[in-house]
């Protein structure tokens, strides 16, 4: 079978892979001119890793394992410990943390991906898209997993239903040395200001992010030339190691936080959606690559039958989606601690389950 995939990020190359591991023939086509290696790091959970596993995508040299995700207030106080080698040993994969570009780079090894071409047109009942060098391409199956802005979603639903949450992430890395670089530690620290996490990508690189309120629509401080300075005098009086983050910091990625409503449907005809295309969610959970890479994982198993496809995923992609609209983890002081360490270790683990296609089909 031919299969068109617009769009080569996580989604994209994930999909292609897997296809081409079972037999298919696969042509990705991508906008950027180069391979988007851009942007900071993702969790990737026990589905995740399994799934890269059977992709021959040996995340080992570059990510880093996680044992656990730790909640403090803004003074330093430990709230909650989660215990992540808990679903490590249930579901026998690791949860890791690596950076985005490494991610990439590991998926598109071996994956034929024409880029600086755009989709500038697309006609899904014929599974053919026309691009923006003027060649028109067609397959038996046509994957838009071509991100937030996809064209082909727009093929296929019309207008853009996202709508801004009222949070942005200020994000990026610090190579300063910390006690959580070299750690196996991921934290989230919560307080009136907002968030901020601090999560070891490896290599000598710790993610640091701000999750901060906005007006919907006016993301907070996206204008100012200070945002580094806006950063310091909301967060600088936290707990350590907050303020020796801050000081390292000289550039902040913006990313506002987008919410979609996910149809039980996506496609049309032979045509599908994957990732973001399909379901954007606000990046509180750590869903986004992971949902992506379950994607990937349940299209190369279904690609005879795209509908029964978006319908088994999106039964199960609506729980963190749905859970991440509400930005319940930006505002988890006032729950975090209320429970026993043991008891939300096994409440989350039993939520990773029902995060994952892989985990609720496999186990």
């Amino acid at each position: 079978m031919k299969v068109i995939v617009i769009g080569a990020g996580v989604a994209g190359l994930a999909t292609a892979r897997g296809l081409l591991r079972a037999g298919h023939d696969v042509e990705v086509y991508e906008e950027s001119p180069e391979p988007r290696t851009d942007g900071g790091s993702v969790t990737l959970w026990p589905g995740s890793t399994a799934i890269l596993e059977e992709l021959k995508a040996d995340w080992t040299g570059v990510g880093r394992r996680l044992e656990t995700l730790e909640s403090w207030a803004a003074d330093g106080r430990r709230l909650l410990t989660l215990d992540l080698t808990v679903p490590e040993r249930r579901f026998g994969h690791p949860v890791v943390h690596v950076a985005r570009g490494e991610l990439v780079e590991l998926l598109s090894d071996g994956v034929p991906v024409t880029y600086g071409a755009r989709a500038e047109h697309v006609v899904p009942e014929r599974a053919e898209v026309r691009l923006s060098d003027g060649r028109t391409v067609r397959g038996d199956v046509l994957v838009g997993a071509d991100g937030r802005r996809s064209v082909v979603r727009a093929a296929l639903w019309g207008a853009d239903r996202a709508t801004l949450s009222p949070w942005v992430t200020w994000q990026g890395f610090t190579t300063a040395p910390t006690p959580l670089t070299e750690s196996r530690r991921a934290v989230m620290i919560a307080g009136r200001n907002g968030l901020c996490g601090l999560i070891p990508a490896g290599r000598g690189r710790l993610l640091w992010w701000f999750d901060v309120r906005s007006a919907p629509g006016r993301p907070f401080w996206a204008d100012d030339p200070d945002v580094v300075g806006r950063l310091r005098e909301r967060f600088g009086g936290w707990a350590e190691p907050v303020p020796a983050v801050l000081a390292t910091i000289e550039d902040a990625g913006f990313f506002p936080h987008y919410r979609q409503p996910i149809p039980s449907v996506w496609g049309r005809g032979p045509a599908t959606l994957a990732g973001d295309a399909a379901h954007t969610m606000p990046p509180t959970m750590a869903q986004g690559a992971n949902q992506a890479l379950e994607d990937a994982w349940l299209l190369t198993r279904s690609i005879g039958d795209l509908r029964a496809y978006e319908r088994a995923r999106s039964k199960v992609v609506r729980r963190p989606a749905r859970l991440a609209a509400t930005e319940a983890t930006d505002m988890q002081r006032p729950i975090a601690g209320l429970l026993p360490d043991g008891l939300m270790t096994r409440v989350y683990t039993a939520l990773l389950r029902r995060y994952s296609s892989y985990l609720l089909t496999a186990l």
